[in-house]
């Protein structure tokens, strides 16, 4: 692990979380002169910190007795980051059956702001080089990065999707198009040789009950071993599977 050298942090940075970190150490809301004796920071230089926090709604600042707590963004990013743990641990039985049914690698994806990014791989027994691991982000053309395109809301994918286009020619730009369409239609991606050649990915949505999109669900191997149409033995089991998955998140449709 790269060791991070002190003089490449941002000491505002630093101390803005030791005062997040102390009012989140007592049970109780502090008093503005309780952190300030607990931090030593200068009450101008605190002042400063505590708007900021709260404006940016880190902290919560009582309006009647002035008392700091934890604030709403800070608790709505938690859930954030519980909900995607969460997330990972209640698909992980299905993606062991699916590896083990199909015999091939599965990956679970997520968003993040750079475009979709693996969080989850479970490998095949062939030992093939899929050209992806934990991090990896996929581009809109691999399985994967289609059903973002189709499924997730245009506000979140806008920078990432238009960056990706202009990769692209304009005949291929137009397939896209069609292939989005019936992904949406249909609730299945596939792409042929995306990352590594003669390896290809099959793709599906996991949909909450708010006909959100919290991940996909990635199958990836040799062309020849996976479908390529959604009327395939194999199209129809994912499919399946992946209808018990977004159950299992309020989605019923």
């Amino acid at each position: 692990m790269t060791e991070i050298k002190s003089g490449t942090t941002i000491q505002s940075l630093q101390i803005g979380f030791s005062i997040v970190e102390l009012v989140a150490s007592y049970d109780q809301p502090l008093k503005f002169n309780d952190i300030q004796e607990k931090t030593q920071i200068t009450k101008s230089n605190l002042y400063k910190y505590l708007n900021t926090l709260t404006l940016s709604g880190i902290l919560y600042r009582d309006k009647e007795n002035g008392l700091y707590s934890l604030g709403s963004k800070l608790v709505e990013l938690g859930m954030k980051a519980l909900n995607k743990e969460e997330m990972i641990e209640r698909v992980t039985p299905f993606l062991q059956e699916i590896n083990r049914t199909c015999k091939q690698t599965v990956l679970l994806t997520s968003w993040s702001q750079s475009g979709p990014v693996v969080v989850k791989m479970i490998n095949s027994h062939q030992g093939l080089n899929i050209g992806a691991q934990i991090g990896t982000l996929l581009p809109i053309l691999s399985a994967a990065g289609k059903v973002y395109a189709a499924f997730m809301e245009e506000a979140v994918i806008g920078v990432w999707s238009k960056q990706q286009l202009t990769t692209l020619d304009e005949e291929r730009g137009l397939k896209l198009k069609t292939e989005i369409e019936a992904i949406r239609l249909h609730g299945i991606s596939f792409a042929s040789e995306p990352l590594v050649p003669s390896i290809s990915s099959v793709a599906l949505p996991i949909i909450n009950f708010q006909k959100s999109l919290l991940g996909a669900v990635v199958i990836v191997g040799f062309s020849d071993a996976l479908p390529t149409h959604i009327d395939e033995v194999m199209s129809q089991y994912l499919l399946k599977v992946n209808k018990e998955i977004c159950a299992i998140f309020g989605c019923k449709g």
